[in-house]
């Protein structure tokens, strides 16, 4: 049983490999696994092709200036593909290189299964009729999607979010807990994951925090970028932290993404943060068709975190927002717990999983 699966990013690597998991679980270890990835999935069993950090670019802007990378990427995957001839084809979200291979796994008559599908009810709505056309199964993750896709004629399978998962089985590191206790106050910085996005939002996160002595700052450092990135910003590592920062933090300050709502699962008040490139970000303005960037207040339907956008992300409006988040933190925790009843319990790889191989059944 031949799977192969593409996860272009951070988030995806965690969610591939926890899949992984369930599959082979699920398929008494028959299951053999190849793709696109990072260092979870391949710790999982799966034979990394390429990783996930060659793969990164944020932006309008950037994908014009990395068009030739990109396109030998598609040819690259497209021959792994053919030469190792999958069973089943996995995506897991990443969008713009994901649904070019659907596309192309489909006329080539391999069963693709769309994990995490992209937000398409955001925006370029046009891309539901892809998705539906050119895959055999849909697995949405939030409560919304199911709906959303059925208005345009598409069947989907509603799994939960994979991030319950994560959390449910994540322990955070005993030495760190004990050298972080509660006599002190941490706010933890998450400036994403992306070269462009740490370094357009780390130094207005730390010129909000530095001057509050009474705050520890932590912060996370994302497994695809490389660390002389974050001494090239703040002339130092040795407050760099993984992500077990979350399970000691009191605030945070968080890239939009789906950190905002892992945060918001380890119950830690916070403020959504954004900043692109300039050009990109107009396109995005014209093109994005949402109420809000962070998942937590779409999930929610409503404004539980504050979100600090493009221009208005500086570091006197951090600071007053983390001022208002220190008396707000209350609500907004009890607010989470709205946010977590809406995703369900655990299980959604499990779900995923099982799912997944009802199609390699004979005949399906």
């Amino acid at each position: 049983m031949k799977i192969y699966l593409i996860a272009g990013e951070a988030s995806g690597d965690l969610h591939g490999s926890n899949l992984i998991r369930a599959i082979s679980s699920a398929s008494d270890n028959k299951a053999v696994f190849r793709g696109w990835g990072g260092d979870l999935m391949e710790n999982a069993g799966c034979h990394i092709v390429k990783h996930f950090r060659d793969l990164a670019f944020m932006g309008f802007l950037e994908v014009v200036k990395n068009l030739r990378t990109i396109l030998h990427n598609f040819d690259d995957c497209k021959k792994d593909i053919q030469e190792w001839q999958p069973e089943i084809l996995i995506l897991i979200d990443y969008p713009g290189f994901n649904l070019r291979i659907a596309r192309w796994a489909h006329e080539k008559k391999i069963k693709v299964v769309y994990y995490i599908t992209p937000q398409v009810w955001a925006w370029h709505k046009s891309r539901v009729h892809k998705l539906g056309k050119y895959t055999r199964k849909l697995l949405v993750i939030l409560p919304f999607e199911k709906a959303f896709f059925r208005q345009y004629g598409y069947d989907s399978t509603y799994v939960g979010h994979p991030l319950l998962d994560a959390i449910f089985q994540f322990r955070p590191d005993p030495e760190f807990v004990r050298n972080h206790g509660p006599e002190n106050v941490y706010i933890a910085l998450l400036p994403g994951s992306r070269r462009q996005e740490i370094k357009a939002m780390l130094p207005v996160m730390l010129r909000a925090v530095t001057e509050r002595k009474d705050l520890k700052v932590l912060i996370a450092g994302a497994p695809s970028a490389d660390p002389s990135l974050y001494k090239e910003i703040m002339q130092e590592e040795n407050c760099i932290e993984n992500y077990d920062i979350l399970s000691v933090a009191n605030y945070a300050l968080v890239s939009s993404g789906t950190a905002t709502l892992e945060t918001a699962l380890f119950n830690v008040p916070q403020v959504v943060c954004y900043k692109g490139n300039m050009f990109s970000y107009q396109i995005a303005k014209r093109l994005v068709d949402i109420k809000f960037i962070s998942l937590v207040n779409l999930v929610a339907d409503r404004l539980v975190v504050q979100e600090l956008i493009q221009d208005d992300l500086t570091a006197d409006n951090l600071k007053i927002a983390l001022s208002r988040l220190e008396t707000n933190g209350p609500k907004v925790k009890a607010d989470y717990h709205e946010v977590r009843e809406k995703l369900g319990g655990p299980g959604a790889s499990s779900r995923a999983a099982e799912a997944i191989l009802q199609l390699l059944k004979p005949g399906v």
